[in-house]
């Protein structure tokens, strides 16, 4: 357990803002505003995260991402053990 950061690639999407983390498999959320994906990708994060912690699981490194054309990269933080207290 322990801090966390990771990239996250927002795009647009069907007039929403799309999330993925490319380098956590299934790790996808969505919001209607740039602010609400910022929100839902820490949600997003924070579940994929514990779920792997809980279950012994590998938690992979964070990667270098470079953004394609229409694509936005934010490094998102999660402290697991904060999230615990």
């Amino acid at each position: 357990m322990k801090k966390y950061i990771y990239p996250a690639v927002f795009f647009e999407d069907d007039g929403c803002i799309s999330v993925k983390f490319p380098d956590l498999p299934g790790c996808l959320t969505f919001g209607e505003t740039f602010e609400e994906a910022v929100n839902m990708a820490k949600e997003a994060i924070s579940g994929w995260i514990i779920v792997r912690e809980n279950e012994n699981l590998d938690i992979p490194k964070p990667s270098m991402i470079t953004a394609k054309e229409g694509e936005t990269i934010v490094l998102i933080e999660f402290d697991s053990v904060e999230y615990r207290r």
